[in-house]
């Protein structure tokens, strides 16, 4: 029950990045949001990995060459990426582009490393790629022909391309995780600084930046990272995995209760690519295998 609340709560966490990163756009730039991010949770992140998991930090930077590589693609890409995409697209729509990102992972595993799914894993494949589809084309599939897509839908499509091999790197690195994240954030933060210096960031100074910034440095950045490692501690990696279905849900009950009313479009759409992720999580993952 523990385990599970964590892993609840972390993505919660994490949905709240989307609406709170939508709102914060509208002001801050995905620059800004990104450097600040993790200039802030560098040191509690640190901090935090010391305390639960006292890796062998000597180890872990050994492998530094690796890490960069990550937090380039992870904390700098695909943040990046992610707050530009929603200073063009709603948090909704980004949620449920980011849902597909497990079936995404498999095909990417499959092409870049040959594993094998089954063929219920193919079909969760393409019903969640229909169901990002429908979203994306607003229920008007003839709107591929034209490419008509909006700016903010092609960068999270691009989001979740840099995260899909983020992962595929990261689970072949055996280190802490947390520690491992700390470190990655760290290098984000020491990259990112020229550029900043260089666009002359400021830190925030209204109370609704402030406050915004407030909640992405400590709960999707502290918070999230926290419960989810040590809800693993128990918690089998694909059985957690699935928990990550509940972000469309709570980014939905989030938008909504701030009075953004949802589409049919998006919701027969986030049904199937929910549909479409367990199948290929659960079903299709079991047989997964190295080639």
């Amino acid at each position: 029950m523990k385990a599970s609340l964590y892993l609840v709560l972390a993505t919660l966490f994490w949905s709240g990045n989307y609406v709170v990163g939508e709102a914060a756009v509208a002001s801050m730039t995905p620059l800004e949001l990104t450097f600040w991010r993790w200039a802030l949770a560098a040191m509690p992140l640190l901090l935090l990995a010391q305390f639960v998991e006292k890796p062998d930090w000597r180890a872990v930077l050994r492998r530094w060459p690796a890490l960069l590589v990550l937090s380039m693609l992870g904390m700098s890409g695909y943040t990046l990426l992610l707050y530009g995409a929603l200073g063009y697209t709603s948090a909704m729509n980004a949620s449920l582009i980011t849902a597909a990102n497990p079936a995404l992972i498999v095909v990417m595993a499959i092409i870049l490393l040959g594993e094998k799914t089954t063929r219920l894993g193919w079909l969760g494949i393409c019903l969640g790629l229909l169901g990002v589809l429908l979203v994306l084309t607003r229920g008007e599939l003839q709107r591929l022909l034209s490419f008509t897509m909006n700016t903010g839908e092609l960068l999270m499509i691009g989001a979740i391309i840099v995260w899909g091999f983020y992962t595929i790197i990261a689970r072949r690195l055996n280190l802490p995780a947390i520690a491992a994240t700390a470190v990655q954030v760290v290098m984000a933060t020491v990259s990112l600084a020229p550029f900043a210096l260089a666009l002359n960031v400021q830190f925030p100074d209204t109370p609704a930046e402030g406050w915004s910034l407030a909640y992405i440095a400590v709960f999707p950045s502290l918070g999230a990272y926290l419960l989810w490692n040590l809800a693993l501690k128990s918690t089998p990696p694909g059985t957690a995995g699935n928990y990550l279905n509940l972000m469309v849900v709570f980014t939905a009950v989030i938008t909504v209760a701030l009075g953004t009313p949802l589409t049919l479009v998006q919701v027969i759409g986030g049904l199937m690519v929910i549909a479409g992720v367990l199948l290929t999580g659960v079903k299709g993952r079991s047989r997964l295998k190295a080639a």
